[in-house]
């Protein structure tokens, strides 16, 4: 396979926990509903919050930094955890070309986004 794009972001966690602690309503803008109840359901949400936020930005970044919502955007499990990438939208044609790998610690999240041909 051949790569045509690659993003990668990474972010400190008490960021995000400040950002959304402080504004509900921007938890509901950035992401799904099945994001936002998967991260509440774990122990550290705030990591799992941290680390789908910068796949979403990793995403953008591997697309070309193009204008989109980041709800179009929902980084899921597979069954055996593997995260994958579900686009919505105008990015739907992309689905089955953007892989990432995402990594989180007590402080830091981050992720990487790559887009093949």
């Amino acid at each position: 396979m051949k790569m045509c794009g690659t993003g990668i972001d990474i972010i400190e966690v008490k960021r995000i926990k400040r950002s959304l602690e402080k504004n509900e309503r921007l938890m509901h803008r950035i992401f799904t509903n099945e994001e936002i109840d998967y991260c509440n359901s774990k122990k550290n949400k705030w990591q799992h919050f941290a680390v789908r936020f910068a796949a979403k930005e990793a995403v953008i970044k591997a697309l070309g930094n193009r204008a989109v919502d980041l709800k179009n955007i929902s980084i899921n499990n597979k069954k055996n955890g593997q995260p994958k990438v579900i686009l919505d939208g105008i990015l739907k044609s992309f689905q089955n070309r953007l892989v990432v790998s995402l990594s989180h610690c007590k402080d830091y999240a981050v992720a990487q986004a790559i887009l093949i041909k």
